[in-house]
């Protein structure tokens, strides 16, 4: 029995094109019918490592960061939303939605790891943020998201008192971006070849297609 193709997805809980590279992705897979030959990693990168606890008003924060006027924030929001309806996920942007931190949440997709439970987790906490107008920093919101998808929530949230875990999470970030990952989504296969950005649903399937192949 061949080994299972591994694909590592290197993404923020916070990045809404993480999201649409996800569910194109996973459509690409779906389509093929190769839900069994493929295992999915998820990989911690912050997009804010230096994001203060109390958050930053979305919309400052991208004219901040990137430059960009209300108006092309207005229709980049929409681009997304209307790629995300495409693929059942939902973007509900409002006013005063804040850019959190999300180191502890990365620390407990690591936990959810040891469970089989990380895709499901990370697209809990997504969901929270981008559907539900939730702040994804907080420890409630956390603890809810571990109930919701079966994982122990007293032990998950101890893990984020731990300084092992904390320095795993660091590491494990320094590893990807000394590779040179320095946008997200970045999918890599097999640990030998990437693609970046939320492609197309039929480029993942013809990179799927050629790596299934190849083995």
């Amino acid at each position: 029995m061949k080994e299972k193709l591994k694909i590592d997805i290197v993404s923020d809980v916070v990045c809404p094109w993480c999201t649409i590279g996800y569910k194109r992705l996973e459509k690409a897979i779906n389509e093929l019918g190769i839900q069994d030959q493929v295992t999915i990693e998820w990989q911690p990168f912050e997009l804010n490592p230096n994001m203060p606890v109390t958050g930053q008003d979305l919309t400052e924060h991208i004219a901040e960061k990137y430059g960009s006027t209300l108006q092309q924030q207005k229709d980049s929001r929409q681009h997304m939303s209307d790629a995300g309806e495409e693929l059942g996920f939902t973007f509900d942007y409002f006013d005063g939605m804040k850019m959190v931190n999300t180191f502890d949440a990365h620390i407990l997709l690591e936990y959810a790891k040891e469970f089989d439970k990380q895709t499901e987790l990370k697209m809990r906490f997504t969901t929270a943020f981008f559907s539900e107008r939730k702040d994804v920093s907080k420890r409630d919101v956390l603890k809810e998201a571990l109930i919701d998808v079966g994982l122990n929530a007293e032990e998950g949230l101890a893990r984020l008192e731990s300084d092992e875990a904390r320095n795993e999470v660091r590491t494990t970030q320094s590893y990807w971006q000394n590779l040179g990952v320095t946008s997200v989504p970045t999918i890599v296969f097999d640990r030998k070849s990437a693609v970046t950005g939320a492609q197309p649903v039929d480029t993942f399937k013809q990179v799927l297609n050629e790596l299934m192949k190849e083995d």
